[in-house]
């Protein structure tokens, strides 16, 4: 989408908002960071387990997902090189549903985008949206297969274990869902999402679990990260355990170290980026308290009045098809967007996609977007306004925090100022909030 293309948002070009901006602070918080010191050395660990299953000449398909993992890459490459080391022959498939708009290149192109191309991973890179469909899970979805995969000997699992954006369940987003959502590339992924984001954690476990049924499963390389997105533990997972017992156990423990926002309330929340390469849904639901799901519970905390999202990451491609999670967005988001990969998206996710997909009140500049956040957040005191700026939803470790938040953040041990506070800045010639680490002056809108 262009500024030509804006059609109806043309109208609301020459509207200009302003508020009384809060002055911020900086804040960190104080997370559980440990960390792996050597994570190829930890995935070659791990990976010695399956030493006697690995047949000299076995083909290997390593799944890799669309997300922005920070250690994915060294994971990866690490476990393809200890696979060649006992004769096998890896290569990657690319795990991740109807992603990239739903075509092999956009597949290839969005792990490019993330820095993983046959080059950096050190073997070839298998891209289809074809798939092999497998028996049915009875009164559930049909099974599919990617059909590189299919016509592996062997499959390697490697994913995150975290927390899912749609849904609470023994087994979430992990090994399960890459291995069911995943390898079942679109047809996969919109046949077990038709069934509601409630019945995913029923779905996702049985569908996986009929696919290491066909005995080419491995194992799986489980990654679990600290708050500040490294990894804290890398577990081989059986075949057998897949969306069972043990990715249950990995799951409390990733949600235990999982970054959140350190308060309950919260008037406004400004994003300064959104992203597939943070989210499958943009911005972490678990971070912001939003569901946006018909008929899904909401989250008990945080509870955020408006959201102002102000750009889309470039790994996105334009997908920013968790836009409806916000309030409040400027045009120069509204211009990065690729609706055909948004819609794609959001028709796959079933029920989980139309609110999701929804474009929220559109302003023509950073400084109206926020202002207008701040005039509509039901504070009628605009001086206390209680407000939380973030990078994006994955990285929390480093917030500006409004002045009014100044004794909730003492209050807490977990919480350190690290600087004086700050007015909220704009540039002249564009009205953008300027970037992380600006150096305050008193500017106007354009």
């Amino acid at each position: 989408m262009t500024t030509k293309d804006l059609g109806p948002f043309e109208a609301v070009r020459g509207l200009r908002f302003d508020a009384p901006f809060p002055r911020l602070l900086p804040v960190r918080q104080d997370f559980d960071t440990t960390r792996i010191d050597d994570v190829a050395a930890a995935t070659v660990a791990a990976l010695e387990p399956l030493r006697s299953r690995v047949a000299p000449g076995m083909s290997v398909a390593i799944t890799v997902g669309s997300r922005g993992i920070h250690d994915k890459r060294e994971v990866v490459r690490a476990a393809g090189e200890w696979l060649r080391s006992v004769g096998a022959e890896p290569f990657v498939v690319p795990a991740m549903g109807s992603h990239g708009g739903a075509t092999a290149d956009g597949q290839v192109q969005l792990l490019a985008n993330l820095g993983m191309t046959e080059e950096s991973l050190g073997m070839p890179i298998h891209a289809t949206m074809e798939t092999v469909e497998l028996e049915r899970v009875p009164g559930g979805p049909a099974v599919h297969l990617d059909a590189h995969a299919a016509k592996a000997d062997a499959i390697l699992a490697v994913n995150r274990v975290k927390a899912h954006t749609d849904f609470s369940g023994e087994v979430e987003s992990g090994l399960a869902k890459i291995v069911a959502i995943g390898l079942g590339k679109q047809r996969g992924a919109e046949g077990i999402h038709r069934f509601g984001p409630a019945n995913l954690g029923v779905w996702v476990p049985q569908v996986a679990r009929r696919i290491v049924q066909t005995g080419k499963v491995l194992g799986g390389l489980a990654i679990i990260e600290n708050a500040g997105d490294r990894a804290a533990r890398i577990e081989l997972v059986g075949a057998e355990d897949i969306g069972g017992p043990v990715e249950t156990a990995l799951l409390a423990d990733a949600k235990r170290r999982m970054a959140t926002l350190p308060f309950d309330d919260i008037d406004v929340a400004v994003v300064d980026v959104m992203g597939k390469n943070f989210s499958g849904s943009g911005m972490d639901t678990n971070v912001i308290g939003r569901m946006m799901i018909r008929g899904s519970a909401e989250f008990e905390r945080p509870r955020i009045t408006n959201i102002a999202v102000l750009d889309v990451s470039d790994a996105s491609h334009g997908n920013a098809v968790g836009l409806g999670l916000a309030d409040f967005v400027p045009f120069r988001l509204l211009e990065k967007l690729d609706l055909q990969a948004v819609y794609i998206n959001a028709m796959t996710s079933g029920l989980g996609g139309p609110q999701r997909a929804q474009v929220p009140m559109a302003m023509p500049t950073d400084r109206s977007t926020v202002a207008a956040a701040i005039l509509t957040c039901g504070r009628p005191d605009l001086e206390r306004v209680t407000l939380v700026r973030m990078r994006n939803t994955l990285d929390l470790e480093q917030l500006w925090v409004s002045e009014s938040l100044r004794e909730r953040v003492l209050a807490d041990p977990k919480l350190e100022i690290t600087g004086d506070a700050v007015p909220m800045t704009f540039d002249d010639d564009h009205g953008h909030l300027l970037p992380w680490g600006y150096a305050p002056t008193t500017t106007g809108e354009s």
